[in-house]
């Protein structure tokens, strides 16, 4: 199904691996017009020549960097004359108790969960005022729903999240803007990569050994956006079967 997909301008951060390389080809596939941003050039590059994307759609993006994520949002405008849909997708997850007193994974956890987000509505929003048309979707988490010990800087990050598009939400009903939070409970990607300690990441690679392909998200993605104009579906929460959290 390509309806509300082919020929939308979609941006998408943290899109050279996991969710966002899967929802870039997707997405892709169905005809929509991508602009990809993230650190790993190397990566963006070769899921570029993969998606025969053309020439400057892959931007490297560090996105608790305001400048950078305008950056991105105005290549895709300067590419394709505009911005329909922007995915803040970016995120790490390094938990911990704390106890154990990890403030830079939490500076790090809240500059990119939570001002990474930010920065991406800051870029696309006044190009969809201008239009009176788009949609902004968000990036939570199961742990924007529920808390666990161990996890409590990570799920405020989500949960905030979750606060943020609500607000957004309600601010841009005048300009025809949808707004969609999507949270995902264990799906495959590289995120536990960034737990820090060694007996954490145990538990954390224990909890997904039963995570669910990447392209379970981008389908989520595709559902929101292929609605008719006068729907806009506002949140969405799942998880692999067989998760208990």
């Amino acid at each position: 199904m390509t309806e509300g997909i082919e020929n939308k301008v979609v941006v998408i951060t943290g899109a050279s691996s996991g969710l966002g390389e899967a929802t870039a080809r997707l997405l892709t596939a169905q005809g929509a017009r991508v602009v990809l941003g993230a650190r790993r050039m190397d990566r963006l590059n070769a899921l570029a020549a993969d998606l025969s994307l053309p020439q400057g759609a892959v931007v490297e993006t560090e996105v608790t960097d305001s400048a950078q994520v305008k950056h991105l949002v105005d290549r895709a405008v300067a590419l394709h004359g505009r911005v329909d849909v922007m995915i803040n997708n970016a995120g790490i997850m390094p938990q911990s108790p704390l106890e154990r007193l990890k403030i830079e994974d939490w500076d790090r956890m809240i500059d990119v969960n939570i001002k990474g987000v930010l920065y991406g509505i800051a870029a696309a929003l006044p190009y969809m005022i201008e239009a009176k048309s788009g949609h902004i979707i968000n990036v939570s988490s199961v742990a924007g729903h529920k808390v666990r010990a161990g996890g409590a800087v990570y799920a405020a990050t989500k949960h905030a999240v979750r606060a943020l598009t609500e607000g957004l939400r309600q601010e841009v009903k005048p300009y025809n803007i949808r707004t969609t939070i999507i949270s995902p409970g264990a799906v495959a990607t590289e995120l536990p990569n960034s737990v820090t300690d060694p007996d954490i990441a145990v538990r954390i690679n224990k909890a997904y050994e039963s995570a669910i392909p990447a392209d379970s998200f981008a389908r989520t993605v595709v559902l929101a956006m292929s609605q008719p104009d006068d729907v806009d579906i506002n949140e969405v929460l799942f998880r692999p079967t067989a998760q208990e959290y």
